[in-house]
């Protein structure tokens, strides 16, 4: 475990063994959040789109089940006009 100092700008160092397993380069941004009673610091991907993209590709396709619901209603709406 290491410690370290918070500057009087509250900044802290993650040591370089951390920096280096997360893949942590310097100017990249990181997260940061309150986990019961401590910090968790964690690498964010450099690109957040790609990085997230097909994450729900499981499951029922939310743009097939709108699609499906759009051509009832324009069926409804063609069978209460008469056409």
């Amino acid at each position: 475990m290491y410690t370290s100092k918070t500057s009087s700008k509250g900044q802290i160092v993650i040591p370089k063994e951390y920096r280096d397993k997360l893949g942590i380069k310097a100017g990249e941004r990181v997260g940061i959040s309150i986990v019961a009673e401590h910090v968790e610091i964690y690498a964010l991907p450099e690109d957040p789109i790609e990085a997230f993209c097909g994450i729900f590709s499981e499951g029922p396709s939310l743009v097939e089940a709108l699609l499906k619901s759009r051509k009832e209603d324009q069926e409804h709406e063609d069978r209460l006009l008469g056409s």
